[in-house]
């Protein structure tokens, strides 16, 4: 195949990976406002599309380690091809359309590196992949980010319910009013959706580099082109906003237990680390941080337990999707390795198998779809209900 054609061809696919990557991720910012009636959901998914376009703006260190880092591009005589970019990128698309059918937890960000370093492997050898960058920038992220995100959620709603704590003058406690905690989600959750473009909609920018530079169009160790990242940032916009309203109408009763001064919490600790992360080039799950924060910020209000059986199918889903989109991005390099022929087989059966479940989710009304896991993640925490005490009409228990 010509190599124009083939790498119109891969900007196609990457972004129509970044758009799958918007729908996916919207609830990460939005659910937990949304929840406890913060902002209305129109309103919510309409402010996250804007935020995720300003924030692709802001930032291309995680661009840099996708198209310069992950893959060893011009090192030791390897020359990545337009060809295998658009086995892994298939490979991402596909995990990513059928976790979001059948409702399984699972990364946009994982999928899109799992899908990369299967196609890399299968049709240049395991010596492309830059393994030292794999674990620096993405998996040593992958479960230090959880677990930060958790633990500054819990330390802030501590300190948020301590702070807020009200009492009479006899030191007993009064009627907590909290209510305050919605106006400053807005904040927060506004936040989170700019942090989420300047993370995500990056690694899309990092991928069509990627594919520039493999077709001599662009020079090695170059970062993105300003009508890439334009392109990209929009691409995840429309994506937040046209998925994101089915994403977060069926939402399940796991986030709206999530009280103002929690989701203030978890989404002050999530805007942190990604935006902390996006700085330092780390290449990170925004859904995942997502969800160590929620179940941080409710361990984080007493009376809580942990259903571990959730948190570890939760857990689950992160481990698997990275080697799962590595496989289909390595099925997929196989079939294109056939030449033309095998590139237009792999795009036909890609497009129809798109098609053919997105078909399916419009039949099958799927309560929870990819956001399962911040879902699950409130699932994961049981509040205990208080008894209530009863008052004699002297006013003592």
């Amino acid at each position: 195949m010509d190599i124009t054609a083939m790498i119109v061809l891969v900007i196609v696919l990457a972004l129509f990976f970044d758009f799958t990557n918007g729908f996916h991720d919207t609830a990460n910012a939005m659910a937990t406002p949304i929840a406890t009636g913060a902002i209305t959901p129109r309103k919510a998914v309409a402010l996250a599309a804007v935020l995720n376009l300003v924030g692709a703006f802001l930032s291309t260190e995680v661009a840099k380690t996708i198209s310069g880092g992950l893959i060893r591009e011009g090192e030791q005589g390897i020359h990545i091809t337009p060809e295998v970019i658009f086995a892994g990128l298939m490979g991402a698309v596909m995990w990513n359309m059928f976790t979001w059918l059948r409702g399984l937890p699972s990364s946009s960000s994982h999928a899109l590196f799992g899908g990369l370093i299967g196609a890399a492997v299968v049709g240049m050898g395991l010596h492309a992949v830059n393994f030292e960058t794999l674990v620096a920038k993405v998996i040593l992220p992958a479960v230090a980010a959880p677990i930060i995100a958790g633990f500054a959620a819990w330390l802030t709603t501590r300190m948020a319910y301590a702070l807020t704590a009200r009492r009479d003058a006899e030191g007993s406690k009064l009627r907590q009013g909290r209510g305050t905690f919605r106006v400053g989600q807005v904040f927060t959750s506004s936040l989170v959706a700019l942090s989420h473009g300047t993370n995500d909609a990056q690694k899309t920018m990092g991928i069509i580099t990627l594919v520039l530079i493999a077709g001599g169009e662009q020079q090695v160790g170059t970062g993105p082109q300003l009508w890439v990242i334009a392109a990209c940032a929009a691409a995840i916009a429309v994506g937040t906003y046209a998925g994101g309203w089915r994403i977060i109408r069926t939402l399940g009763t796991g986030l709206t237990e999530v009280r103002p001064a929690q989701g203030f919490s978890a989404e002050s600790s999530t805007a942190a680390a990604i935006l902390a992360s996006s700085h330092l080039g780390f290449a990170l799950s925004t859904t995942q941080v997502a969800s160590g924060s929620v179940i941080g910020s409710g361990l984080g209000r007493r009376g809580t337990s942990v259903r571990w059986g959730t948190a570890g199918r939760i857990a689950l889903g992160w481990v698997l999707t990275l080697p799962a989109a590595a496989l289909v991005g390595g099925l997929a390099a196989l079939l294109i390795a056939l030449g033309t022929p095998g590139v237009l087989v792999t795009a036909i059966l890609g497009t129809i198998a798109v098609v053919w479940m997105f078909v399916v989710s419009q039949r099958q009304k799927v309560a929870h779809h990819n956001v399962v896991e911040v879902e699950e993640a409130g699932e994961a925490v049981a509040f205990t209900r208080r008894k209530r005490r009863r008052f004699t009409s002297r006013g003592t228990a």
